[in-house]
């Protein structure tokens, strides 16, 4: 009889570490292991480098606050844009860091926290050429060129609601840019960061005739299904930071200045 009553013990043992092990979060883990380790990408000005090689840009600040108000390290693991799902999925980062769109799409794969910034598509006009322009409306006409990218959500937008006018679609954005900036094209339509940069840079020339997108994309921090804890963690953690400005005046400074270009490598 005693080798039965052995047998329960051990089963009784062995579901208790199995559940014990499903229940465990990555949010214990990284409080233990001391040290939380986010992916990123690099994309400007969400992630970038310095001239020494230093990772810096919004997401990066977004890491590096999130990891000393958990009173941890940060290492940060940079990704290919195709594989940072991936990884986070093969347990190789805890948290993909908040450049990421969130979509249904995206939602089947990782689990959202709260937004920590707003996105999308912009427009850009030539001062000189849309002097005389009241609407949007206005551009969607005649003897109106709109300049945009090829394979971006922008040209899709661009061709979705200028149809009256002439989109013309470029396979760079230099040569787009260019276009606008040469009084050829009317206006483009591109990523709300790289709309506000291009005017930064050519205020002279251009302008933005709305400040908002033309069409908006919420960002969020990306965890592993089933993180709960580490996610209840994160909203939280967005909650103190849009309340008290934290997120808004990091992201004007990312978006709204160019005062962190001299630091790459290529100004």
């Amino acid at each position: 009889m005693a080798r039965p009553l052995s047998f329960l013990r051990f089963l009784s043992l062995l579901l208790t570490l199995v559940f014990s092990s499903a229940n465990a979060d990555v949010l214990d883990d990284v409080l233990e292991r001391g040290t939380l380790r986010v992916g990123v990408a690099e994309f400007v000005p969400w992630t970038v480098r310095t001239k020494s090689g230093e990772l810096i840009g919004f997401e990066i600040d977004i890491a590096r606050k999130i990891a000393e108000d958990m009173s941890v390290d940060v290492e940060f693991a940079v990704y290919q844009w195709d594989d940072i799902i991936l990884a986070l999925q093969d347990g190789k980062i805890d948290v993909i860091a908040g450049g990421m769109a969130i979509t249904p799409a995206r939602a089947l794969q990782v689990n959202f926290s709260s937004a920590v910034a707003t996105s999308g598509v912009g427009i850009v006009a030539n001062t000189k050429l849309t002097r005389d322009i009241q609407t949007l409306a206005d551009l969607n006409g005649g003897g109106i060129t709109i300049s945009t990218v090829a394979g971006t959500l922008a040209a899709d937008v661009a061709e979705q609601l200028f149809p009256d006018a002439e989109v013309k679609i470029h396979a760079a954005p230099e040569s787009a840019e260019a276009e606008l900036l040469e009084g050829r094209a009317h206006a483009y339509v591109t990523g709300m960061p790289e709309a506000r940069f291009l005017v930064l840079r050519n205020s002279d020339k251009l302008d933005l005739p709305i400040s908002e997108p033309l069409l908006a994309s919420s960002e969020g921090l990306a965890v592993k299904k089933g993180e709960q804890e580490l996610l209840n963690f994160l909203n939280a953690w967005v909650t103190v930071r849009q309340t008290d400005k934290w997120l808004a005046t990091t992201h004007d400074y990312w978006f709204g200045t160019l005062d962190w270009l001299p630091q790459l490598n290529d100004e």
